[in-house]
């Protein structure tokens, strides 16, 4: 049965887990119909072949990079009782299909239909989420930073950088509540796609009753939940557990060979796909894989790139872990269901209405040398090997609170991975609780959710102490009056990230041109150049908005390198004064949602509009809606939902996405959450079914 809240989010109950599991595949191919046939199409490679030559690039990779055969390989190695499950979701999908109601708008624009899935295609929807949520693609960068400067410029980048994670969780324990039970609150920081990311959703049965945000296509709640004597939530760990090695190929009597530690050696695959193209004719892609993994781009050294990644080796993803993390009923169960994780790696805070709190990692990082965590590794090298044995990752308890915030503190540190986000926004979440003090309750958790206090203002205020006056000497020259009148004003501003505040638009628009005086700069300048790589990978090959992420590092350390930082600092003093703006931080920081049909043109089909939506927060604040200093101030990532979870009654949680619970375009639920989700409100939830309005399908 299919009830709805106000909302229109689905609360869905099922006589067994195998028929909740139907019901929530029918109800995600009914409400959100486009967006899983597009992450189906994503997995399996064919957006070109419904969407026009603009798939190409994404179908390229998906294909030499193995994602439908890698979702197969999991799919078939889980037992059987999972299989079953997964299955179920399927046919639940398949069943709306046969009913007739997978009809989408986007659909009739584009002239294309859903199709019937596969038992595993809910493992390749996974892994198209997440095969670029890790750490090569930053490897690519790594490598053409040290091809291009020399390996002695990758400190300047490689310390402590954003690099598009602002996700946040945070528990406090009954001591410190209104209650005497926990509180476990957070927001995880995506891309801000259109319909979101997420669904909220209720899943009940006899064997539990749990309400959590899904994946669309993906059955269960791997990442957030309520289970009512138990919850959990993840942030990203940052870990490092992809790696990509230089390859070497030759053919020897028309066999495809690759240079591995032992010699020569025949590849695993070598084969010629034909990618299919609407209103063009089909484009054939190699697929080569070798004992380290697939083929997926070119190197600098006229050879080729292999990724290695844990599910291809060890054709695991984790999902016998959903179930089990349904049924969960203590913090301690959480722990023990997602002992079998694999990726990606995250950090986990789980806790019980007893009062038990843990915090620990969940994922497979393999040993091997350090290495290869920085960039491309030698294919040939003994030393570079996976040693087939995996990092013993950190778990612990928790006496009084706790916060993760993609640190290295609560990722793992070296232990686990390279880089980590900066520590600011886990040291101001800290310092939010403990001012809060005993007494907590879901208010003062949504009141954390909201800080827009920015982290590294202290560090960018110095630098601007530094610049001087019109009388002063500084680095570069004198400032103008009006370059100096801005400075003065910037350091009595008080740091905060207001939509309302013409002070943080003063900032922001001095700060993007400081990125980009930096980023031309003769030192720098030299990364503009082609790295040589798919222009999928260009997001995280722009010297510009890499720039802007490392500008903590930049700031410490860019002197050393021969950056005249104060120059940069004072030529942008000039370029924001002479602007003359006078427009605040929410006029330029906006909601910039992403819809697949942005990237498709030439279907001639418009994504749906969204209201023009003023912002707080930046990528160095709590309130993580981050933006590409020196590119755009609009914001494309941010809080994909927000949810404080009360273990003391689950009626007392709240919760908020950013668009709404429908993913139909003109649905009254389609937007009906964006004014508020950015405002900082949050909704409650909804446990009582007599508050609910049960939906008929006849």
């Amino acid at each position: 049965m299919l009830f709805r809240d106000p909302w229109g989010i689905p609360h869905l109950r099922g006589c067994s887990p195998g028929e909740l599991a139907r019901l929530q595949g029918f109800n995600a191919a009914a409400d959100r119909s486009w967006q899983i046939e597009m992450e189906r199409w994503r997995a399996e490679g064919r957006t070109a072949e419904h969407l026009g030559s603009d798939g190409l690039l994404w179908d390229t990779f998906s294909r030499q990079a193995r994602i439908a055969d890698t979702a197969q390989r999991c799919f078939t190695a889980l037992d059987s009782g999972t299989q079953r499950w997964v299955t179920a979701y399927v046919d639940g999908i398949n069943q709306a299909l046969a009913d007739g109601r997978r009809d989408a708008k986007e659909f009739r624009d584009t002239g294309t239909a859903p199709a019937a899935w596969e038992p595993w295609t809910p493992l390749g929807v996974f892994l198209v989420h997440h095969i670029l949520f890790s750490t090569f693609p930053n490897k690519l960068w790594r490598d053409h930073v040290a091809h291009t400067l020399g390996p002695e410029a990758l400190p300047l980048f490689s310390i402590e950088a954003p690099v598009w994670s602002g996700s946040n969780a945070w528990a406090v324990s009954g001591q410190l509540t209104d209650t005497g039970s926990p509180l476990l609150a957070g927001d995880p920081h995506r891309l801000l796609e259109l319909p979101g990311v997420y669904q909220q959703v209720r899943l009940a049965c006899p064997d539990f009753d749990v309400v959590g945000l899904a994946f669309p296509g993906v059955p269960g709640l791997p990442h957030f939940g309520h289970a009512g004597e138990a919850a959990w939530a993840v942030t990203n760990a940052m870990a490092d557990y992809q790696d990509l090695f230089r390859e070497e190929l030759r053919r020897d009597d028309g066999v495809l060979q690759a240079l591995g530690p032992d010699g020569w050696e025949p590849v695993l695959t070598d084969h010629s796909e034909e990618i299919l193209v609407r209103g063009s004719a089909p484009v054939p892609v190699r697929v080569v894989e070798t004992a380290r993994g697939p083929v997926v781009t070119s190197g600098y050294d006229g050879g080729t790139l292999s990724l290695r990644m844990p599910s291809r080796v060890t054709g695991r993803l984790g999902f016998e872990c959903l179930l089990p993390l349904l049924r969960s009923r203590s913090a301690a169960d959480v722990e023990s269901a997602l002992a079998a994780w694999v990726e990606p790696v995250n950090c986990v805070l789980a806790a019980d209405r007893e009062g038990s709190i843990r915090q620990f990692v969940a994922g497979a990082v393999p040993e091997r040398s350090h290495g290869n965590r920085v960039r491309p590794v030698s294919a040939k090298s003994t030393g570079h090997q996976w040693t087939g044995g995996w990092v013993e990752l950190p778990a612990s308890s928790v006496d009084a609170l706790a916060v993760n915030a993609n640190d290295r503190a609560s990722g793992g540190g070296d232990l686990t991975g390279l880089e980590f986000a900066p520590a600011h926004r886990a040291r101001r979440i800290r310092q939010l609780l403990e001012d809060a003090g005993p007494g907590m309750d879901a208010a003062s958790m949504q009141r954390i959710h909201l800080d827009a206090t920015l982290g590294n203002w202290p560090a960018l205020r110095e630098l601007l102490e530094r610049c001087g006056y019109r009388d002063q000497a500084v680095s570069g020259g004198e400032l103008s009056k009006d370059a100096a009148g801005l400075r003065d004003r910037l350091l009595g501003w008080d740091g905060v990230m207001a939509a309302g505040s013409g002070m943080a638009g003063a900032f922001a628009a001095w700060r993007s041109a400081f990125v980009r005086a930096l980023a031309s700069a003769p030192v720098l300048a030299p990364l503009a150049r082609p790295a040589g790589h798919s222009p999928l990978f260009s997001p995280w090959l722009d010297p510009v908005a890499r720039v802007g992420f490392a500008l903590d590092t930049i700031l410490a350390t860019g002197e050393q390198a021969g950056l005249d930082v104060a120059a940069a600092a004072a030529e942008a003093l000039e370029v924001a004064a002479a602007a003359t703006s006078s427009a605040s931080w929410g006029n330029r920081h906006t909601v910039l949602p992403l819809h697949a049909l942005a990237d498709y043109p030439e279907t001639g089909a418009a994504p749906p509009v969204v209201p023009l939506t003023a912002l707080s927060g930046d990528t160095h604040c709590v309130l993580s809606t981050e933006s590409l200093p020196g590119v755009t101030d609009a914001s494309f990532r941010g809080p994909v939902a927000r949810y404080v979870w009360d273990l003391s009654d689950r009626s007392g949680s709240r919760w908020i996405v950013p668009f709404g619970a429908s993913g139909k375009p003109g649905d009254k639920d389609f937007l009906s959450q964006l004014p508020l989700w950015a405002a900082g409100e949050l909704i409650p939830v909804v446990t009582d079914w007599n508050q609910l309005t049960k939906e008929n399908h006849d």
